[in-house]
């Protein structure tokens, strides 16, 4: 049963709500343009900012509804269980299987995700990435600091755990996918938000 839920979270996470939003509206594939990257943010870019917030909100919804579905109606689940299924829809976004493997870099899924864990957790950790944005106006930026603060205060508050483990496995994908923007970065090349 345990496998069932895994799998369910991957293609639950397979769902890129940048590419089938952009369907929707008859917009162009969010690979094609900007970053290449799938994602809210890359769909801004495009100036629908509609269909931007429909991407966000869906891509972090679909986190937080499977973490939340396993906590409530798995049997026998275990943080050992809950922290899988984070994983897997989180990879799934990632690397989604109805769209060969090309997903997005996963702030907006991971942010759904820390709201099912620990309320408390998500919404401090956005709130570090709203403050990032805000005063720097550039949204990789905010989510590396998020990235790196959410781990730091899940631990902190609640120990090394399973969930724990999670969140830091979810950090060090969300800086792996965040390679080239952390080059940019450094070279002061970033593009800011708004920008099309």
């Amino acid at each position: 049963m345990s496998l069932v839920w895994i799998m369910a979270a991957y293609l639950v996470g397979s769902l890129s709500f940048a590419i089938l939003v952009s369907k929707v509206f008859h917009m162009a594939d969010p690979r094609s343009y900007g970053s290449g990257n799938p994602g809210a943010t890359n769909v801004l870019r495009s100036g629908n900012k509609i269909a931007a917030a429909l991407t966000l909100i869906g891509d972090a919804l679909k986190g937080w509804l499977i973490v939340f579905l396993c906590q409530r109606y798995a049997t026998n689940v275990t943080d050992g269980l809950i922290a899988l299924v984070a994983v897997a829809v989180f990879m799934g976004h990632l690397y989604p299987i109805f769209f060969k493997f090309r997903g997005g870099k996963g702030v907006a899924t991971a942010a759904g995700i820390l709201f099912a864990l620990n309320l408390t957790l998500g919404a401090a950790t956005v709130a570090v990435w709203l403050a990032t944005v805000l005063i720097f106006r550039i949204s990789s930026l905010g989510a590396l600091v998020a990235s790196l603060f959410a781990p730091f205060f899940y631990i902190l508050h609640q120990g090394i755990d399973a969930i724990a483990m999670a969140i830091m496995v979810m950090c060090g994908w969300l800086l792996y996918r965040h390679r080239d923007n952390i080059a940019r970065l450094m070279q002061g090349k970033e593009s800011k938000v708004g920008k099309k």
